[in-house]
């Protein structure tokens, strides 16, 4: 027992090692000091289980309740009973949470903030990885698959963490893990009671083993190789989900077809993460030599899938090196302007994109690990992360006028631009339809595009609204189409997919508008500046923007001489000071008075959207949970009645009898019937009836000596256990009935054993106490006997088809068949 008490312990404090790596993700240490109280609870439940001699299962139990009223009494939902007992109020709040924790992992980037939710569900994991390891290591005495649930934890800043991992925290992780495994091995060397070095000379329990000291030097070796091999090879970093950093942000896909698939984030639901928190968060400081630049973009998307528009898997050169200069493709009426910035990434905004104006020529204060992809026009890296960061880089600002675009060529049709960016999922009748109308009579490329982005204007229905309004077609396009109302994300891909259906090049791009907030030539963007926009792709000219977002519902929305505000009044204000964003000629601001709720707050879906229903009650889960842990609860007691009514039979001897009728007699007499008994079917239930007796005693706690023959049990069960006199002779009839069909030429018949079975089992449930008598209904020790002993019978097999495996492969060792060729 005291052993087993210091396992638990190691195991513990094991647990709390292997949660170094989330030492990565926090910005504090408030999870550690949580962690920490949830793993001391439930290392104290174990303990105090092992005590009571609870079996496994009760461990398991015990421990979950403790970590339960730990989550309890950290997170407080102000309904519980005296301060610690959970009411459903806490497990609907614990809900909220594991809600919340959600939206907060698609907000923030590492390293994240002490918030509730987050706290919560890494104290939930970190606790239920201590049931785990507690259970392997102590109540199966499996410490080596300890390490799984540990491997757990340290996989979470794997996958998250956009730099390399850092080393320290594994290694103190692995130091935990080869902790338990010596205390486990160091406590079955003293229960055998003696070591032995290589040479066979005894050794003292304290003194080093040589075996031992070389098993530590090896794994001390495997975990430094470990390590350094990382660092060593270039282009190994520890996140196993790199190719994930090439998206912006870390949001995840919504399961509504916009998601992010294996490689990729959905752009969408990123924009979203940070357009939907609480606060209003500072997330990048912009200074520009430009008196009215445009968006500050990131990012774009431009591959188009039926569910909307992704991001694809940017690739380019250091961004350091020579940068490509838009002038060497400017046509004719492009006007290009040079302009410097300084860009300051607060420690808000965490992502692998770094936010730029178009078409940079230079760059300075970046490290290598920052390239540019020439095509996409994003600065991106596949080690580090924008958190914190500040750097300077020189631009283009690309100035068009209309009569400019209209001269635009269109591309070739095998152009790899226009192949690749104007491929559509599939043909959309009405999509088709409405685009074949909207630029029927229209001579050129940007007369198209016009007329296409005109469209969206509140002439022809279309508003912005916070929420979208579902459709019955079953596709997002058609439905924004029908609805006519959205945000900055639904009318940026709408155009785009229509664009494209034209037969034109178009993609989405993504950004930050040039908000409210300006101090001289600083721009400070928060997250409701967050946007996205379309970008038309014309020969001689390169991307153009095209903002059909309504001015009104964006703040610091930008126009353009080529792409006008549609929605702007016939006399406008002289000055913009509404939108604190000072617009270039021909360009509009929404009105000043527009309510503030009506600002971009995107819900992150790609084309369509519903308006968001009230939650759903949390009752119907808590019960359909309930109801599943009851059924699972009563699996044993089910198939313990099963067992019993099966082996019951009838309530009739064990002889059962087998008629036939005597064909010797007389004709026209009555034809006696012959009765002989049937011996088989005689020692078959006297069997099934002994095997019910013996399970009865186990669910009583009655000890049961497989050693003893049925009578010296029977006469052992009559001394111990019983004081009736029915009981008394039941047992007795038990015992000689199998004695009998061991060892008898003849079997016992014509005795009825059920009746005597109840006697028995009746008389060992008046004589148990309470507790017996319930875990002998509900959780009968037999049932569960019979299962540990099935497992330990199928692991046995098991190791010994591994073994044979084993030793079939060893005759085809290469070492062997060399050995045994060089002997002949």
């Amino acid at each position: 027992m005291i052993s087993s008490r210091n396992i638990g312990m190691v195991a513990a404090a094991a647990t709390l090692l292997a949660a170094a790596p989330l030492s990565a993700i926090f910005q504090g240490w408030t999870w550690l000091i949580e962690s920490i109280i949830a793993v001391a609870v439930v290392a104290g439940v174990a303990a105090l289980t092992r005590l009571a001699r609870a079996p496994l299962w009760g461990q398991v139990l015990g421990m979950l309740a403790g970590l339960m009223l730990a989550l309890t009494w950290l997170f407080p939902s102000g309904q519980e009973l005296l301060a610690i007992l959970p009411t459903p109020g806490t497990f609907a709040y614990f809900g909220d949470l594991l809600t919340g924790s959600v939206q907060d992992m698609r907000s923030y980037g590492v390293e994240v903030p002490d918030t509730d939710p987050l706290l919560f569900i890494a104290v939930l994991g970190v606790g239920g990885v201590a049931v785990l390891v507690d259970v392997l290591a102590v109540g199966l005495r499996r410490p080596a698959l300890a390490g799984l649930p540990m491997l757990a934890i340290y996989s979470v800043p794997v996958a998250v963490y956009v730099d390399s991992v850092p080393s320290v925290p594994f290694v103190v992780g692995a130091a935990g893990y080869l902790w338990l495994l010596v205390t486990d091995n160091v406590d079955r060397v003293r229960r055998f009671g003696r070591r032995f070095t290589g040479d066979g000379r005894d050794v003292d329990v304290w003194e080093a083993s040589p075996l031992a000291s070389a098993g530590r030097r090896l794994a001390a070796v495997g975990v430094a190789l470990a390590v350094v091999l990382p660092l060593a090879v270039p282009g190994m970093t520890g996140g196993l989900l790199d190719s994930l950093s090439r998206g912006p942000g870390n949001g995840s896909g919504n399961g509504s077809g916009s998601g992010g698939t294996s490689g990729r984030i959905d752009l969408f639901a990123s924009l979203a993460g940070q357009l939907n928190q609480s606060q209003v968060a500072d997330l990048v400081k912009v200074k520009t030599s430009e008196q009215s630049p445009f968006y500050l973009r990131y990012a774009v998307a431009d591959e188009l899938r039926p569910a909307g528009f992704q991001a694809r898997n940017p690739s380019g050169r250091s961004v350091n090196g020579d940068l490509p200069n838009p002038a060497d493709r400017a046509g004719p009426g492009v006007q290009q302007a040079t302009y410097q910035a300084t860009v300051e990434v607060t420690k808000s905004l965490s992502m692998s994109l770094m936010p730029v104006y178009a078409e940079p020529t230079s760059a300075d204060d970046l490290s290598d690990n920052w390239l540019y992809d020439t095509n996409q026009q994003v600065v991106f890296s596949n080690r580090e992360n924008s958190r914190g960061r500040k750097y300077s880089f020189d631009y283009v600002r690309s100035t068009f006028t209309p009569d400019a675009l209209r001269t635009a060529k269109p591309l070739p049709t095998e152009h790899p631009v226009r192949r690749q960016m104007t491929a559509t999922p599939g043909p959309v009748p009405e999509v088709e339809e409405l685009v074949k109308g909207l630029i029927q009579g229209k001579r050129t490329e940007y007369d198209r595009v016009l007329s296409i982005y005109r469209h969206f204007s509140a002439d022809n229905g279309f508003k912005y609204q916070l929420s979208t309004e579902s459709g019955s077609s079953g596709q997002d396009i058609v439905n924004f189409l029908n609805n006519k109302v959205g945000y900055c994300q639904q009318y940026a891909a709408a155009m785009a997919w229509l664009v494209r259906a034209a037969g034109i090049p178009a993609r989405v791009a993504f950004g930050f508008t040039n908000g409210s907030k300006r101090d001289g030539d600083t721009f400070t963007l928060t997250n409701l500046n967050l946007h996205a926009w379309t970008e038309v792709y014309f020969d001689g000219a390169g991307w153009v923007p095209f903002d059909a977002t309504p001015a009104y519902g964006v703040p610091g929305s930008t126009r353009s001489a080529w792409a006008p505000d549609t929605d702007a009044p016939e006399a406008t204000s002289p000055s913009s000071e509404a939108t604190g964003a000072p617009t270039e000629p021909g360009a509009s601001a929404g009105p000043s008075d527009v309510d503030n709720a009506d600002r971009d707050t995107d819900d992150g879906l790609a084309l369509g959207g519903t308006t968001p229903n009230e939650q759903p009650p949390v009752w119907p889960w808590w019960a359909a949970g309930l109801v599943a842990l009851l059924l699972l609860l009563a699996v044993p007691a089910l198939r313990r009645m099963a067992l019993r009514r099966r082996r019951s039979g009838s309530a009739v001897s064990p002889a059962m009898a087998s008629a036939r009728v005597d064909s010797d007699s007389e004709p026209g007499a009555a034809r006696p019937v012959v009765v002989s008994a049937d011996a088989n079917r005689a020692r078959a239930d006297a069997h099934a009836a002994w095997a019910e007796l013996l399970d009865t005693l186990v669910d009583f706690r009655v000890p049961v000596d497989p050693t003893e023959t049925p009578r010296a049990t029977a006469d052992r069960l009559v001394r111990e256990a019983l004081d009736d006199d029915d009981a008394i002779g039941s047992a007795r009839l038990l015992g000689r009935a199998e004695e009998r069909a061991r060892y008898a030429r003849d079997p016992l018949t014509g005795e009825l054993l059920s009746p005597a079975l109840r006697a028995v089992r009746g008389a060992l449930a008046t004589r148990a106490d309470r507790r017996t008598r319930l875990l002998a209904a509900v959780l009968p020790p037999s049932v569960l006997l019979r299962w540990r002993t099935a497992m330990a019978d199928r692991s046995g097999r098991m190791v010994a088809l591994t073994g044979r495996a084993r030793y079939r492969l060893l005759r085809w060792n290469p070492r062997r068949l060399l050995a045994d060729r060089a002997a002949r």
